[in-house]
Parts: C-alpha cells; sequence; structure tokens
C-alpha cells in the first residue's frame, strides 16, 4: 500500500473518488427524501430512480466505447463538471424554494446519462496508473474508500437533512455539499495531467464505428471461455444472491427479528463491513491460484447458497450477522480478484468497453431480479431464501465441471509467474 501510495497520480486519483464517493452518499439520501416531501408519492419516487436508473445502464456501453477511444481520465473529468453544473442547479432550486418535480425527472434523466459514461472509465482508470503487479492493492484501496464511504456519508447525510427537518434546507445542503466534492474530483483529475499525461487508449482505429467498438468488446468476451465464464457466474449470482438481499433483508428483520429497524441496519452494516474487510484481504494478502483458486471459488459459491437457505430459518439477529459479515468478508475478497484479473486479462484497446459489460452483467439484472424476489417474498419468505440458495448451489455444481474453470485458474498462475 505504501508503494502505490508514493505514485502521485494515483494519490490525486484516490483524494478525488473518495472525496466524491462521499458526496454521493448526501445526494443518494437527499434526492428520494426531497421526492417524498413533495409529493409523498412512492410511484414518483420509483420515476426519478428509473429515470436516473435506465439511461445508466443503456449508455454503459457506449460509454466504455468512448472511454476505450479517448482516455478514462478525460471522461471522467468531463463528468465530473457535467455533474457539478447538475448538483449545483439542483442545490440552487432547492435553496430558492422554487424546486418542483419536473426538475428532480430531468435531473435524474441527465445524472443517469452522464453515469453511463463515467462508470466504465473510473473502472477502467487504475490499471492505466499502476503496473500489474500493484493493480489488486489499488483496487481494493478504491473499493474499501466507497465501502467506507457508504457507512458514514448515509448517516451524515440523515443528521444533516433531520436538523432543518421542518425546511428544505438541510437538503439543499446536502446537494450542495455533493457539488463540491464533484469540484474536488475534477480538479485532483485535472491536476494529474500535470503529474504524468496518462497514455492514450484508442481503439484499433479510429474509423471504427462505435456500434462496431461495442460488438467487439461483446465478442472478445464471448470468445474466450475463461471470460465468459467469469462473466456468466458473476451475472448469475448478482441475479441470485443480490436481489433476493436486498428485497428479503428489510422484511425479515420487519416480521422474525425481534429488533426490528436496527435488526435491519445491524445486518447490512455486517455485509458492508465483511467486503471491507475481503477488500482490504485481497489487496494485501498473495492471491490463490490453480487448484487452490479453483477450489476457494467452489467453496465460496457453495457458501453463499448453503448461507442463504439457513437465513430462512433462523430467527436470531447475531447468527444472521455473523451470516451477512461472512458473506461480505468472501464477497469482497473474491469480487476484488476477478475484477482485477478482468482488468489484467483485458487488452488495454478494450479495457473501457469490457469493464463497462462488467458492471452491466452486475447490476443489469439485479433490478428484475428485485421484482422476482418482491413476489416471492410476498408468498413464503422461507421460500424464497431457500429456492436462492438451492439455486446458488446448482450454479456452484455447473461451474465445477466448467473446463474453462481450469483455465481461468492456470490464467492466474500465468500471471504470477510472469510477475
Amino acid at each position: 500500500m505504501l508503494n502505490v501510495f508514493s505514485i502521485r497520480d494515483f494519490r490525486l486519483l484516490f483524494a478525488g473518488v473518495s472525496t466524491s464517493l462521499l458526496g454521493d452518499q448526501f445526494a443518494l439520501i437527499a434526492t428520494p427524501w426531497l421526492v417524498l416531501q413533495l409529493t409523498g408519492d412512492p410511484l414518483a419516487l420509483g420515476i426519478v430512480l428509473a429515470l436516473e436508473g435506465i439511461p445508466r445502464a443503456l449508455f454503459m456501453l457506449f460509454g466504455g466505447a468512448i472511454t476505450d477511444r479517448y482516455s478514462p481520465r478525460i471522461i471522467m473529468l468531463a463528468s465530473d463538471i457535467v455533474r457539478f453544473v447538475l448538483v449545483t442547479l439542483m442545490a440552487i432550486v432547492v435553496f430558492s424554494g422554487i424546486v418542483q418535480m419536473w426538475m428532480l425527472y430531468a435531473f435524474g434523466l441527465g445524472f443517469g446519462l452522464v453515469a453511463g459514461f463515467a462508470i466504465p472509465a473510473g473502472n477502467s482508470i487504475v490499471p492505466v496508473l499502476l503496473e500489474e503487479k500493484d493493480l489488486r492493492t489499488g483496487n481494493s484501496l478504491v473499493m474499501g474508500a466507497g465501502q467506507v464511504a457508504g457507512f458514514v456519508g448515509p448517516v451524515a447525510a440523515g443528521i444533516l437533512i433531520g436538523k432543518f427537518s421542518d425546511s428544505f434546507f438541510g437538503i439543499g445542503l446536502a446537494f450542495g455539499i455533493d457539488s463540491i466534492t464533484f469540484a474536488v474530483s475534477a480538479l485532483t483529475l485535472w491536476l494529474m495531467r500535470g503529474g504524468g499525461k496518462l497514455p492514450s487508449l484508442t481503439c484499433a482505429s479510429n474509423k471504427e464505428s462505435i456500434w462496431a467498438a461495442i460488438l467487439a468488446g461483446l465478442k472478445h468476451v464471448w470468445n474466450d471461455d475463461a471470460l465468459r465464464l467469469i462473466f456468466l457466474v458473476i451475472a448469475a449470482v448478482n441475479f441470485l444472491f443480490v436481489g433476493p438481499i436486498l428485497v428479503a433483508i428489510p422484511v425479515l428483520a420487519d416480521q422474525r427479528l425481534a429488533e426490528g429497524a436496527v435488526a435491519f441496519g445491524l445486518l447490512i452494516s455486517g455485509f458492508s463491513v465483511g467486503n471491507l474487510g475481503g477488500y482490504l484481504l485481497a489487496g494485501i494478502l498473495p492471491r490463490p491460484t490453480g487448484r487452490a483458486m479453483r477450489f476457494f471459488l467452489i467453496v465460496l459459491l457453495a457458501a453463499f447458497g448453503m448461507a442463504m437457505g439457513v437465513m430462512g430459518f433462523v430467527n436470531l439477529t447475531w447468527v444472521d450477522f455473523g451470516l451477512m459479515l461472512l458473506l461480505g468478508l468472501g464477497n469482497g475478497y473474491v469480487t476484488l480478484i476477478l475484477f482485477t484479473w478482468i482488468q489484467t486479462s483485458t487488452p488495454r484497446t478494450m479495457l473501457g468497453r469490457i469493464m463497462s459489460l462488467l458492471m452491466l452483467s452486475s447490476a443489469g439484472l439485479v433490478p428484475v431480479s428485485q421484482a422476482i424476489s418482491g413476489a416471492v417474498c410476498a408468498w413464503n419468505l422461507t421460500l424464497l431464501f431457500a429456492s436462492a440458495g438451492g439455486l446458488i448451489v446448482l450454479l456452484t455444481i455447473w461451474t465445477a465441471f466448467q473446463p474453462a474453470l481450469i483455465t481461468f485458474s492456470e490464467s492466474l498462475s500465468a500471471e504470477d509467474q510472469f510477475g
């Protein structure tokens, strides 16, 4: 970690990204609270979130191709400037008392559109700044900063907004803080140019159309057996685990755990703390390779499935907290390893497109999973946990017999030997 922080451009990136991630948490709390204060209508909130989420997903592949054509730093800098303007305008209309719902709809649409470019660029820049031997550590620090922001930001935003609950002043302050963090992030990205210009990542041909570039990225993933397997596993686990957890945990806390909302907070915090620990461990400890990696991945997938099933029958907060903590630890560890392997296995000219595909596979099916989970949960909560856990175990068995899993583990060994 000391070696990574000795690199000036990475220090600037880490400072800017950490600040911006913290500010995002303020907007994450302020936006839905403002919608509910204006309308009291959950449907209006759903529309705002949909207007933000749909263009983010639709433009993510396009944003990845644009990142490859120019550079991650340039795309991130432009995205931060645009988002600074958007959030500043939102703070102004809230402070002035003229905010209306159409403004929030426009804000969500614009913010989601810009995020479609910012996300693949943000996930492509670390390999540009660091040598391959430092990549896991750099990723663990950036991802860990996101987890810390996820702990601190919502609490601070909630206290700030609650202090001025009789007006919109606290909400305006929350948006104002977010706008300042985008300005800080943009400044650090601008200063990176003075500390060593980032290499230009261009497509194989600048005459190649954006659609052809996106198709080339899709073909690259599909034609690489190991990469295709990992993408399929990531998409399946997010569908079978993330959606049910997001829906079932609050219902579990409300219906079955004596501590209620406190239990809900504890379980979510346990998973977040586990993720942070997993990121840091993966960045520090030597990673398993070869058979050890295959064994570890299969055991972790099976543990996910079994823990999901067990949670459907356990009504003790401390047991569920322990399960969520361990699940977070394993999730954070393997996520960082897979994330870094995909970065190092991807040609630099395709990094933006492949990372956008990774983000799409991670998050694209989650809303569908949440909808299905909500329907099953309304029928029987235990059935949701048991069915999701059972399907993850079946996924584990299928993955264990895939020849591409051997190719994946051998590629990790080859990377370590090369290093």
